[in-house]
């Protein structure tokens, strides 16, 4: 058996040294190589932004040009100059003034805002909190700061914004209508709103020929807002509108104004109204309504005083209308002034009580005298005669049930209902202007026809337009109707004269000295919706000057008087006698030679 030697327990293990390595090479890279790729790198963002450039300026240029150009330009309507209305006699009623729109670019203003509302609030007389809050408006380049500023008010504003080195404030023209006669022929004129526009009358009736047509002027602005120099600009001029010549005689028109209005007052009555007319032409010479409005400030008025009554309200005429009455029963050939009527002391129809405004037992009246007397009993008697679908024909050729030529905005027919409709009851109060509604414009063109020798001018409130060299071009002539014969309106003129100056007139205060006065008076109940009853008065006189001769009728009403009773003949007539004198005066028309006839009214 091998025997295994062992080491010596302290014969330690020699380790040999490995050989040691040279030392390793510090590698730094190729110089060019890594220049090489820098430039790359940079080569590689400059063709980047060298794309982009080319894109902006060569593809995108002209948009970015355009979006530029847009930003600075500034477009300006130019509004056109609102045609006049004048009376007929070339005085301005409604015209036009220059005036500014302040506006403001809050883009501009917004970090000056408190400043510039400090300077322009007290001169532009508008709140200074309202006027920073405009001022600092996101999102826009254009606000209104004010409206209708008069251009020196503009002057003072922009010298002290100019003091304090501030911008962005601006102007545009902004054209105010002014009404220089005030309340003189408002209700017929009417007035505008803040945009211009017609909102009622005559400046709405026409507002398509008053407007024109806006122009407009596009421009450059700087930072400042201020136009640029030299830069491009383009204008289109604005076309003005028509002027509007009125039949209103503005002197008349303010006569007959001051007088309902007094007497309004003086009766307390609700309104009250006057309508002057030319019987030749048919053009309507006045139409005054109290209460009244200054277009200049509608808004300070109640609506009710902004409406023209006497195309726009309704009422029952009453004894007025036994003017109509008493035509068609002479003209059909049914009475004459002499016919001889025994009128009782009441009559009953369908079960109601009609009488006469003074009690009488059984009167022997003639026809003139019941036309004269006024007396509700004779006239119905004598309408009983005629076929009521022959009264109905003359009451629709006479122009009741529709309204008349003119067609003034909002205007009524009236109603003389259907004859079908016609009760025993309903005919005979429609013989003395009950149970039928007119407007104050309608009865006076249907007694106007009268004094024109039976012939119905249909009524005009336009005389036509003036053009750019100031000649008239006047409308169309109104459309005339024969309604009577010329002997039936004589003889009906000569009627009517004997309420006016006959031996027992009922109307003597409407008598003028010198002239022959034909009237006739009228009271009638008023219609109340309210209770679907009869409530309070209408006191209303029509008559024509001079009665030979016929120039003017003058129609007027007062509507539920409180004072002084409700007759028409110590109401109306009293007002009737100081404009139709006034009105002879104004247009030179002398005296009657004659005196007027006397007529029996009794048998």
């Amino acid at each position: 058996m091998p025997v295994r030697r062992r080491r010596p327990a302290t014969q330690a293990r020699v380790v040999r040294p490995s050989p040691r390595r040279p030392p390793r090479t510090l590698r730094l890279g190729h110089t060019e190589r890594r220049l090489r790729v820098g430039f790359l790198l940079v080569a590689f963002v400059m063709s980047v932004f060298a794309g982009r450039l080319v894109q902006l300026q060569g593809f995108d240029g002209a948009a970015y040009a355009n979006a530029a150009v847009k930003e600075r330009i500034s477009r300006v309507t130019l509004h056109a100059t609102r045609g006049e209305i004048t009376d007929a006699t070339g005085v301005p009623l409604a015209t036009t003034v220059d005036t500014l729109a302040v506006t403001a670019d809050p883009t501009i203003t917004r970090p000056d805002a408190g400043q510039i509302a400090e300077t322009l609030a007290p001169i532009l007389k508008v709140d200074q909190e309202a006027l920073t809050t405009k001022l600092r408006t996101p999102k826009t380049r254009f606000v209104y700061l004010a409206r209708k500023v008069p251009t020196q008010t503009w002057k003072r504003a922009r010298d002290a914004l100019r003091a304090e080195g501030l911008g962005g404030v601006l102007t545009e023209p902004d054209p105010m209508r002014t009404y220089p006669s005030g309340q003189v022929a408002a209700n017929i004129v009417g007035f505008t709103g803040s945009d211009g526009g017609g909102l009622s009358g005559i400046e709405y009736a026409l507002d398509g020929k008053l407007r024109g047509k806006d122009g407009h002027m596009v421009y450059e602005r700087g930072l400042n807002g201020q136009q640029i120099p030299l830069a491009h600009s383009s204008e289109e001029d604005p076309v003005p509108g028509a002027n509007v010549r009125l039949t209103i005689n503005r002197d008349v028109q303010w006569a007959a104004q001051q007088a309902i209005a007094a007497q309004v007052k003086a009766t307390n009555s609700r309104s009250g109204d006057v309508v002057v007319m030319d019987t030749r032409t048919g053009e309507l010479v006045a139409v005054a309504t109290a209460p009244t409005f200054d277009p200049n400030h509608p808004t300070k008025s109640p609506a009710e005083d902004r409406v023209n009554r006497p195309f726009q309200e309704v009422y029952e005429p009453g004894s007025v209308a036994k003017v109509l009455t008493a035509s068609a029963l002479v003209d059909s050939g049914y009475v004459t002034p002499s016919t001889k009527i025994r009128a009782p002391g009441s009559l009953i129809r369908d079960g109601r009580r009609i009488g006469d405004w003074w009690g009488h037992g059984t009167v022997n009246l003639t026809f003139a005298g019941a036309l004269a007397r006024s007396s509700n009993i004779g006239v119905v008697l004598a309408a009983e005669g005629m076929p009521k679908e022959l009264q109905a024909s003359y009451l629709r050729k006479f122009g009741m049930g529709k309204p008349t030529a003119v067609r003034y905005p909002g205007e009524s027919g009236g109603t003389i209902g259907k004859v079908s409709d016609w009760t025993p009851l309903r005919r005979a109060t429609i013989s003395f202007g009950q149970g039928m509604s007119v407007t104050a414009v309608q009865l006076t063109a249907a007694v106007a026809a009268v004094a024109n020798g039976g012939v119905r001018v249909d009524p005009t409130l336009v005389k036509g337009y003036v053009g750019d060299d100031g000649s008239l071009v006047p409308n169309p002539a109104p459309k005339r109707t024969r309604v009577v014969s010329e002997q039936a309106a004589a003889t009906v003129a000569r009627m009517m004269e004997q309420v006016v100056q006959g031996p027992d007139a009922l109307a003597t205060k409407a008598a003028i000295p010198g002239y022959r006065i034909a009237g006739k008076t009228g009271t009638a109940q008023r219609a109340d919706s309210s209770c679907g009853c009869y409530r309070g008065y209408t006191a209303s006189f029509a008559g024509f000057a001079p009665a030979d001769d016929p120039r003017f009728v003058v129609y007027v009403d007062l509507q539920d008087p409180k004072k002084g009773g409700n007759s028409g003949s110590g109401l109306a007539a009293p007002v009737f006698h100081d404009i139709m004198a006034f009105t002879l005066q104004k247009y030179g028309v002398p005296p009657t030679g004659t005196k007027s006839p006397v007529l029996p009214l009794y048998w």
